[in-house]
């Protein structure tokens, strides 16, 4: 009997099966080098720079980050706090704000939906809205961390042309049994939106956890400070710039590298438990809210 060799679909899938290995060893490498080196001596990072295994173990970085003196934990539950609350009020004021500019009947939607595009390009710079801030103010407040960036114009527009896509017919029938605008998005739109608001929350979320900018221009109470913030200042600390510095307030400083690797995995590893959770939305709201018809 003769046998049957391979075809093109099942060449296409071998060589696609490894292709994709290949690119998922690539993405995963920088992840295992920075863990690996956290956890590594100086010594031994000097040696085997592409080692990713350490052969001992050296917690000093993780000790130095997290039992140096500065507040972390308090800075962890700012930064918990500010991830949840701000992405709570981000995603509902961005729901609220793109429903009716996807609604072809309400008479100002592409006056406003200008006026949006218009705060992606152009801004009143660092110096005026540090005086709004200040105005308003919100300086040494928690709440700037949260109002300034209330909605993101891209994320808006993403959610906007989701509620686009939705067939119309489902709200005139809602209307027609009665329902009102606030009844038809609170049952119909929000629940067949899931995938795009699960990303704009992914992308809000990420936001408020990696910020540290805002901290360091707009709050001076150190018991205010977002966990970034906190962890730059670490980081600042053991720098061999401020090595002399540092060493008249702190003893047994490790290695700058070391705490750099250690703050990196102590700041990444939070949000990559939540992401698995909302990946499965993930490509699907933005391919579908990218779409305009």
């Amino acid at each position: 009997m003769k046998k049957k060799g391979l075809n093109g679909d099942q060449v296409f899938k071998a060589a696609n099966s490894v292709l994709l290995l290949v690119v998922c060893l690539i993405m995963l490498y920088p992840m295992f080098y920075v863990l690996g080196h956290s956890l590594m001596s100086d010594v031994e990072r000097a040696s085997n720079p592409l080692r990713l295994v350490p052969r001992a173990l050296d917690l000093s970085g993780y000790r130095f980050v997290l039992f140096s003196g500065t507040s972390i934990g308090t800075a962890y539950k700012i930064t918990i706090l500010r991830t949840a609350a701000g992405t709570l009020f981000n995603v509902a004021v961005t729901a609220l704000l793109a429903y009716p500019l996807s609604r072809k009947y309400y008479p100002g939607r592409k006056a406003l939906t200008k006026i949006v595009v218009f705060t992606m390009w152009f801004s009143g710079g660092m110096i005026p809205t540090f005086l709004l801030i200040k105005t308003l103010k919100l300086t040494n407040n928690f709440w700037v961390y949260i109002l300034p960036g209330l909605v993101n114009p891209f994320n808006l527009i993403i959610l906007r042309n989701f509620f686009m896509q939705l067939p119309p017919s489902l709200e005139e029938s809602a209307k027609l049994d009665g329902a009102n605008d606030f009844v038809v998005f609170t049952r119909i739109v929000l629940p067949l939106s899931k995938a795009s608001i699960a990303t704009i929350a992914l992308f809000y979320a990420v936001t408020h956890w990696n910020s540290w900018y805002d901290s360091m221009l707009y709050v001076g109470d150190k018991s205010l400070w977002s966990l970034q913030y906190v962890l730059k200042q670490i980081i600042s600390s053991a720098s061999v710039t401020n090595m002399a510095t540092a060493s008249t307030v702190l003893e047994n400083i490790p290695p700058a590298e070391t705490v750099k690797m250690a703050t990196i995995v102590v700041s990444t590893i939070p949000i990559l438990c939540v992401y698995p959770f909302l990946q499965k939305y993930f490509v699907k709201g933005v391919l579908v809210g990218s779409i305009k018809e």
